[in-house]
């Protein structure tokens, strides 16, 4: 007997079929079919028909989740809406204070004015002023804003909620929005408190400058419920916003107009006295040589921020413990300064004698240029050991100049230059070591026309926009003139070109010596350029910096210590008047005596 399994339709038309069936095969005399129904599960028609709705909600449940940050909470999809914003109490501070700040005296003044009228509010109400209702910090990446914030949260003694620009920023439609008001209505409750926002370009763009085909823009909207938070018809009292941004120029007028950020602190580069200060705060848990000059690190640190003098000193420290040092040392510094900025040295690359002088040619160069031209940088060492893609470098102590004069810009084009011209003059051909010092010549040159107005076919005018408004896709002057601004960059060049040509002729004993000596050491310092190019003719500007501030430290201690002789001699003449007063007066009695 055969057995078939399937599955019908239909029991009661099988039925029929198969009782026509079995009649013809009982008139034939053959067996007849047996059947045999069997009722099948219905879990298959279950999972078929709510398979797929199923599956729909496990992946928004793990997308809720993803968004919420893993948790699961209540609200899970719902809470997506809520802000993001991290809470700082007296409970849960940041442990820093202002005095971990170094440096940045005038930003710090300014935040710690509205520290102090959150503490104490009377003194300034009673004279009628208002608290500002927000600050913005601005500067070049790793100056200190951030620092500047937890300084305020760990000082403030009212809440302080942190959130970045970016926690905004979801793929929802609506959600920005949502979280600024959330993250508002948080304030309200908490105030007074201040709230913080890192990096507030990613959400305070300014509007319409990429319209997008005129679709609704979620970033925009996001915006507009910002603005209308920080100051719109509804009062935002006991709430002080403050924010962090390296892109000032990018962010919407509107947010920066006063009643929203009242306050705009440029936190700058840190000045030469600025740099000991952040020295000597992360040096407190290094253990240094004794005989460590932290000024002169300062000095060769110009236009370092404080998070890559943090960098410096934590790289120092590493390079000391890598030799099993007992303490870290100046050399240690100059290692580490010189692998932050030129990356590591590669004693592996193997460099032929013919390009090594090549090497040493091309920067005593730019040591000679340097040295013999007015506002040329002060030597530090120059050196011809690989580092990163470098094959060589001059190293210089930049100088700070506030206002930096025509000439000066041509020196430092000259000394740029003065690689390639040495090349040219003792070698007889021109390498390509000499690409990065034509990029930035370059640069320097269309400064000068197009910026500053120093070109003498096109004086006085700036063909550069500033404020960042213009698309790109025009110039802001005409072909003409776009011909001459070219030839007046060329000139400029060339007659910088040609200058530091006669320079190392004027001194090609000097500079031969100095390459020589380069082939000899592979690293040589200011000392040895000294021994054979003399002592430089200028002062440097930064050690007339350093007089001036001396002379300054000595006339405040003589003032001081003149203060404290004239009160001494106030106190000593009061004192001699009143015993004399007490002599003379008569209704003392005398001392009682016993008889």
């Amino acid at each position: 007997d055969k057995k078939i399994r399937t599955t019908i339709p239909s029991s009661d038309k099988i039925q029929d079929k198969i009782d026509g069936w079995n009649e013809k095969l009982a008139s034939e005399g053959k067996p007849q079919i047996k059947i045999n129904y069997e009722k099948g599960s219905d879990l298959m028609k279950v999972i078929w028909y709510f398979g797929p709705i199923i599956l729909i909600i496990v992946v928004m449940v793990i997308m809720s989740k993803r968004m919420t940050g893993g948790a699961g909470g209540a609200g899970g999809i719902f809470n997506v809406g809520k802000s993001k914003a991290t809470v700082f109490d007296k409970n849960n501070g940041t442990n820093v204070t202002f005095k971990d700040v170094a440096g940045l005296a005038e930003a710090k003044v300014e935040i710690e004015e509205i520290v102090e009228f959150l503490k104490n509010p009377q003194r300034y109400t009673e004279l009628g002023a208002k608290i500002p209702k927000g600050a913005l910090l601005v500067g070049p990446p790793g100056t200190g804003k951030t620092l500047l914030a937890k300084a305020v949260a760990g000082e403030a003694d009212v809440p302080f909620l942190s959130v970045s620009g970016s926690d905004f920023v979801e793929m929802f439609v609506g959600v920005g929005a949502a979280r600024v008001r959330d993250l508002f209505k948080q304030a309200k409750e908490k105030a007074p408190c201040i709230v913080f926002i890192d990096e507030i370009d990613a959400v305070g763009r300014a509007r319409g400058r990429n319209p997008n085909m005129g679709s609704n823009d979620e970033r925009e909207n996001t915006l507009n419920q910002m603005l209308t938070a920080m100051d719109g018809f509804q009062s935002n009292n006991g709430v002080i916003c403050l924010a962090a941004t390296n892109r000032a120029d990018m962010l919407d007028k509107a947010l920066l107009r006063p009643g929203r950020f009242d306050r705009q602190i440029y936190v700058d580069l840190p000045e030469l006295s600025d740099r000991v200060e952040i020295f000597n705060v992360h040096l407190r848990n290094i253990k240094c040589n004794s005989k460590l000059d932290v000024e002169q690190l300062a000095r060769q640190t110009q236009g370092f921020s404080g998070a890559d003098i943090a960098n410096v000193c934590n790289e120092a420290a590493l390079i000391a413990a890598r030799y099993n040092k007992d303490s870290v040392d100046w050399n240690d510094f100059m290692k580490a300064i010189d692998r932050i900025v030129g990356g590591l040295e590669k004693k592996s690359r193997i460099i032929t004698d013919e390009e090594k002088i090549a090497i040493a040619t091309h920067e005593a160069g730019h040591a000679t240029i340097t040295w013999m031209t007015k506002y040329g940088n002060p030597l530090v060492k120059v050196t011809i050991v690989p580092r990163g893609r470098a094959l060589g470098a001059a190293w210089y102590a930049p100088e700070e100049r506030q206002i930096i004069p025509t000439q000066a810009l041509l020196d430092t084009m000259c000394g740029l230059l003065g690689g390639r011209a040495a090349e040219d003059l003792f070698l007889g051909q021109i390498g390509t070591g000499a690409s990065d010092d034509l990029e930035k010549c370059t640069k320097i040159a269309r400064s000068l026309v197009l910026v500053y107005g120093m070109s003498d076919k096109l004086p006085n005018l700036n063909y550069n926009d500033s404020s960042g408004q213009e698309m790109g896709f025009t110039k802001p002057y005409s072909d003409e003139t776009a011909k001459i601004i070219d030839a007046e960059v060329v000139r400029i060049v060339n007659e910088q070109y040609e200058r530091a040509k006669e320079i190392l002729r004027t001194y090609s004993k000097q500079h031969n010596e100095i390459r020589d000596l380069l082939v000899e050491k592979e690293v040589i310092f200011h000392d040895d350029v000294e021994k054979i190019l003399g002592k430089r003719k200028w002062k440097s500007r930064t050690d007339e910096i350093i007089e001036i501030n001396k002379k300054e430290e000595a006339d405040r201690k003589e003032k001081q210590i003149e203060r404290a002789s004239d009160t001494k001699k106030e106190a000593l003449s009061n004192e001699s008047e009143s015993s004399d007063d007490f002599d003379d007066d008569a209704g003392t009695p005398p001392p009682f005596t016993k008889g």
